[in-house]
């Protein structure tokens, strides 16, 4: 059956210049609810009586929970208003922060953790509305600054878990960010512009949409593959910094995490500058630029494991080169496929951005299980095999087509459409 798209629709609202910092701003709030538990797994362990890897566990399932979340709910970005579609999301995401912030124990804490990273997708729908609704030559800057609230928000989260946490107990994370979240649908209720839905297709079908385009879009496969591999690094190095830094070689407390992530988050202001980066050099090369930098980073933080002032250092440098690695290597990712067709852009941010998850959960994984198998110089290891592999991705595809600025118009233009079903 051909695909039914709204016949004669209304033009899209433009996207103010103010706007996206609001946005950007929604981006940082709500990913850091998918990150903060990161910071608070010593705590919960001792407040819950559990071990670490138990701890650790509610890390993993909130980060698949977004995965999940992603698959499941960002492709109704496509079909339904965006705005009422952003508000619900936030209300469910605040009242699975509050049971989560009241748990008597780890099962119910395991669960509302699931809940708030399959409702705190947010982000992942805020990020395609905005691409559609600016011109080709704003792209690459408007999804790079969205993007560095989004980063921003996923480095600032574990000094907020941590620093809070460590006075106030780890239940004080939830529950603040349960009114933040809540605050937030407010605000976005009032400030997004109305949006007309791209297709009306059903939601099977959307679902099976995705999943074509992971196998029929090169440009998104190269951006999957690209991410997989260094947000894994990212999630491996974070996850197991908590561990390195509250265990026997430093004995400090979480709100340690929480400064080493107050350095890390300085990469944030490098997203702007990034898209310039994209709209000049295209996406290709700033990947590449990542890589090296990823490479890097695990070489810096395998110093980490000499303790005193000098591993401390090295694991600051370190964690603040591979933020910056993923930081920009993000803004390429999406600048590249949000390139494509714009009616099918919440479907390629949902193939994009399930994966990414999905290999974060299982850096995080490999990371935790590195370290209490082998120790802090394994998941350094880790790291680094994890993003040289990107290599790979970069020679697939030769050059690879570059897509910037006002040239993205005639690439989105020559794109073939999705075959009829």
């Amino acid at each position: 059956m051909p695909r039914s798209t709204p016949p004669a629709a209304p033009a899209q609202p433009t996207l103010g210049r103010g706007v996206p910092l609001v946005m950007a701003l929604a981006c940082g709030v709500t990913v850091a609810n998918a990150y903060f538990p990161q910071a608070l797994t010593p705590l919960i362990s001792r407040s819950l009586v559990v071990s670490d890897g138990t701890a650790t566990t509610l890390a993993t399932l909130t980060q698949l929970g977004y995965a999940v979340g992603i698959f499941l709910l960002v492709p109704l970005g496509d079909r339904l208003p965006r705005r009422p579609l952003i508000t619900v999301l936030l209300t469910v995401t605040s009242v699975a922060l509050l049971t989560a912030g009241l748990a008597p124990g780890i099962g119910l804490l395991l669960a509302a953790g699931t809940l708030v990273g399959l409702a705190t997708v947010v982000p992942q729908v805020l990020l395609p509305m905005a691409a559609g609704l600016v011109a080709p030559e704003r792209r690459g800057s408007v999804i790079g600054t969205l993007q560095a609230g989004l980063i921003g928000g996923i480095l600032l989260a574990r000094a907020f878990g941590g620093v809070l946490g460590e006075h106030l107990g780890w239940r004080a994370p939830y529950l603040v960010a349960a009114l933040l979240t809540a605050l937030l649908a407010v605000v976005l209720g009032a400030a997004l512009p109305t949006t007309v839905p791209a297709v009306r297709d059903g939601y099977p079908g959307l679902l099976a949409d995705t999943l074509r385009l992971l196998r029929t879009e090169k440009e998104l496969r190269r951006s999957v593959l690209f991410q997989v591999t260094v947000f894994g690094g990212f999630s491996a190095a974070w996850t197991a910094v908590a561990l390195l830094v509250t265990g026997p070689r430093y004995g400090m407390g979480t709100q340690a995490v929480g400064v080493l992530a107050l350095v890390g988050a300085g990469s944030l202001f490098l997203a702007p500058s990034a898209g310039k980066w994209v709209d000049r050099y295209g996406p290709d090369r700033v990947n590449l630029w990542c890589v090296v930098a990823g490479v890097a980073a695990a070489g810096v933080l395998a110093a980490g494991a000499l303790g005193g002032v000098v591993g401390i250092v090295a694991l600051a440098a370190g964690l603040l080169l591979i933020d910056v690695a993923v930081q920009c290597g993000q803004v390429a990712n999406q600048a590249r496929i949000f390139a494509l067709r714009p009616e099918i852009h919440s479907r390629l941010n949902t193939g994009y951005m399930t994966c990414s998850f999905l290999g974060a959960s299982a850096g995080s994984w490999l990371g935790t299980r590195a370290y209490t198998h082998l120790g802090w110089w394994a998941v350094c290891a880790l790291i680094a095999l994890a993003v040289a592999s990107a290599v790979v991705t970069y020679g697939v595809g030769g050059s690879g087509r570059r897509i910037t600025g006002a040239g993205a118009k005639d690439a989105i233009e020559s794109e073939p459409t999705l075959p009829s079903r």
